[in-house]
């Protein structure tokens, strides 16, 4: 193409498929394990097959593909591991609507076919997003996408939990667990979200069984008195002395409860006695296992009253709650209500409140994890991004509990555990054993649950790679070198690939942890699907163009910060975009007569001081790439290339672009293109469909951009050039300044005289 050919407008919409489709068809998201060869590698985390790309996505895997494009142009084999996330709980949700609309649920399928419908529809609908990356410009390798319920995943799953299993760390138990009357599955705890919500204190009195009085006990969930067991008292508080060794009777059901001391009691809340319900509240479990009390459960998986209720049995929880209070009220036994705020838990997915349950599931001992991963962080084999982020990392690990990780759902990983119809054996195995090793029976059934999400997803850094075989791309790519994600999921995800990579390859499985901050309205508020605040980012490169979205969000997140966007902030991208293409176009049509060979007059002072300014940007470019200050990165370029050189060096250029002498033009020609080679290649991270689509018209480039090399400073840094044109600078303004202030028109000439102080 010629510079005559170069449109004189940029649109994105003309070029952005045109290059992805170049880059792709070339193999330069390509990466294998090469001898000789310096690895640089990163994991996607992998979004929900059910996923579409939202703003959040768009940030994230800008400063990834930013990453892996900078590392690409350096030398590095640079793999960047594409892939999707089965999302257990968010696909069969999906399905289970759609499924809805035909009058049918997934028990009218059964669990084979329902799982096949799954499948379908994860084969022609699921993986949106992927589609989406690659017009945000993303180059991931492609070839080498994984999903987690791919068969070799599946394998490293099964394995993990089998190693695990006889190493005595997955255990199965009768445990308070949060359970989502929703979604129909437990959740451990981090997928739960607490809000602070206004509700009310109900004081209750539990008649003495010797007539003596009453016991008062406030509750924020009158509904869970009726599984009551016992009213506790503080060992040493005098305020409630005169209740030891007592029995009370729990009102609307008549059962008797014996009042015990338990240090767990605090004697300052409420009236100062406790309800006890071990069946339905985390902390009265524990009081219960300590007090050999019994556990009386009163709620169903959906969140009903069940036959322990009496006369509300068949009742809602929140109906049951308004029944029970007023009957509490029409027998007297309802004291008083007060206004009460307290932190409500619920499901991140459906934001149900989730409902405390007493129920049989699988566990992973965390606390054996945990410690390797801390160790590991504290010797600096794992480095946080802002480092404050090591600070709540290592508190999590501190404090860490046990791990509930199976589901009661029909999508994921089946637990690889089997039951003995005959003498109910439990065997654990990695595939589905003939007979029962115990008693020879052959009449065998799988544990029905799955396993949670984030189980496979915790081995994404090597099971992508063909972990547990010895795969050569294992052995090349891992550990990873960089993640980048969003502080929220630390405890789901980051310090879990930890642990994880630790115990079963005997390495973390990333260097550092890059964690950017949250996206957020102008209001200041987080962007979500609920509010109706978020743009879709499609939209917005359907406008603005994909270079546009991605450099200003990049441009307005400085580390550790979160960026207040909107649609229109991405006029910035686009405006410097459109800087980009006027001066590249400008300086191609002063190289119609360019001959690389040709005679060209020594460096002048402006020469020598871009080619000074260049060699700064790159070294700071560089440096703060690198560092991971991708915002000071991108104001870098925007100041070198837009404020010096095309307000400056190419106005100092025209004149001899426009001047009779054909060595000074030559020199300028040479000038102004090199450092035009060397500012697209600073900026393809940033601005890949563009810059590329530029290389292309250039004189004397081969090849794509993408893999062209990073620029080096080339000791070009001249002090003295870059103090004499800021003398020039200063002046120009000057005379710009009072050109201004006189309302000298623009093609006016005048005349300027000027006098010099003396050098001191």
């Amino acid at each position: 193409m010629t510079p005559k050919e170069m449109p004189k407008a940029y649109d994105p919409r003309a070029h952005e498929p045109r290059i992805y489709e170049i880059w792709e068809k070339s193999g330069a998201f390509h990466a294998e394990p090469r001898p000789g060869k310096t690895p640089f590698t990163i994991m996607i985390p992998p979004p929900n097959v059910t996923g579409i790309l939202h703003m959040g996505h768009a940030l994230d895997n800008a400063l990834q593909d930013t990453m892996i494009r900078f590392r690409r142009m350096q030398g590095y084999e640079a793999l960047w591991q594409p892939g999707t996330d089965h999302a257990g709980i968010a696909t069969q949700n999906a399905v289970e609507k759609a499924l809805r609309a035909e009058g049918k649920t997934r028990h009218d399928l059964g669990r084979e076919e329902f799982v096949k419908r799954v499948w379908k529809w994860k084969e022609e609908k699921g993986g949106h997003i992927l589609k989406q990356l690659r017009v945000l410009g993303a180059s991931c390798d492609w070839e080498r996408t994984r999903f987690t319920m791919d068969e070799g995943l599946s394998a490293a799953v099964v394995e993990v939990f089998v190693r695990l299993y006889e190493k005595g760390l997955i255990y199965r138990g009768n445990y308070i667990v949060n359970w989502c009357p929703r979604c129909l599955t437990a959740l451990s705890d981090e997928e739960v979200e607490h809000t602070q919500e206004e509700s009310h204190l109900w004081y209750v009195r539990y008649p003495l069984k010797d007539g003596s009085g009453h016991v008062t006990v406030a509750t924020t969930r009158p509904e869970t008195m009726l599984g009551d067991t016992a009213v506790a008292i503080h060992p040493t508080s005098e305020r409630t002395a005169h209740l030891r060794g007592k029995t009370a009777v729990l009102p609307l059901v008549g059962r008797e409860l014996p009042i015990i001391e338990d240090e767990y009691v605090d004697a300052d809340f409420g009236a100062g006695a406790l309800k006890v319900t071990p069946a339905h509240d985390p902390n009265d479990f524990e009081i219960g296992r300590r007090h050999g009390l019994a556990s009386v459960t009163v709620l169903d998986e959906e969140g009903r009253v069940n036959e322990n209720g009496g006369e509300f049995a068949g009742m809602d929880r929140y109906e049951a709650r308004k029944a029970i209070v007023a009957r509490l009220e029409e027998e007297g036994l309802l004291e008083k209500i007060e206004k009460h705020s307290n932190a409500v838990g619920r499901c991140h997915r459906c934001h149900t409140v989730i409902e405390p349950r007493l129920s049989t599931q699988w566990f992973v001992k965390m606390k054996p994890l945990a410690e390797p991963a801390l160790e590991a962080h504290r010797r600096g084999d794992v480095r946080f991004i802002p480092e404050h982020w090591g600070k709540t990392y290592t508190h999590w690990l501190e404090n860490i509990r046990d791990w509930v990780i199976s589901r009661q759902l029909w999508w994921g990983h089946r637990i690889p555990v089997y039951y003995c119809d005959a003498c109910g054996e439990t065997i654990v195995a990695r595939t589905r054993p003939e007979v029962c090793p115990k008693c020879g029976g052959k009449e065998l059934h799988q544990d029905p649950d799955v396993l949670d999400t984030w189980f496979s997803s915790w081995l994404w850094p090597f099971s992508t790679l063909g972990w547990p075989e010895d795969t050569p791309e294992l052995r090349f790519f891992y550990p990873t070198d960089w993640l980048t994600t969003g502080p929220d999921i630390i405890f789901f995800w980051v310090a879990r690939m930890i642990m994880a990579g630790l115990e079963f390859t005997g390495k973390v499985p990333f260097r550092d942890v890059y964690l950017h901050g949250i996206v957020r309205d102008e209001k200041g508020r987080k962007m979500s699907k609920s509010l109706g605040n978020s743009p879709d980012p499609i939209d917005i490169i359907r406008e603005y163009g994909a270079d546009a979205l991605r450099f200003t969000m990049i441009a307005l997140t400085p580390v550790g910060q979160d960026v207040q966007f909107s649609a229109k902030k991405t006029e910035l991208g686009r405006n410097f975009a459109n800087k980009i293409w006027n001066a590249s176009r400008f300086l191609l049509l002063n190289l119609d007569d360019y001959r690389p060979d040709a005679p060209a007059a020594e460096a002048d002072l402006t020469d020598r001081w871009i080619l000074s300014r260049l060699d700064r940007a790159i070294t700071a470019a560089t440096s703060a790439l690198e560092e991971n200050r991708f915002s000071e990165a991108a104001w870098t370029l925007y100041d070198f290339f837009w404020k010096e050189y095309c307000d400056w060096y190419l106005e100092f250029a025209k004149t001899r672009f426009y001047g009779d002498d054909p060595a000074a033009r030559a020199r300028a020609q040479q000038t102004g293109l090199a450092v035009m080679r060397q500012a697209l290649a600073l900026l393809h991270p940033l601005f890949p469909f563009l810059t590329e689509t530029i290389w292309g018209y250039l004189p004397g480039t081969e090849g794509l951009l993408i893999t062209a090399p990073w620029p080096e400073a080339a000791s070009a840094v001249d002090e003295a050039a870059e103090a004499e044109v800021e003398i020039l600078q200063r002046a120009v303004t000057a005379v710009r300044n009072l050109r201004a202030e006189m309302n000298v028109p623009p093609a006016a000439r005048v005349t300027v005289v000027g006098k010099a102080e003396a050098a001191a």
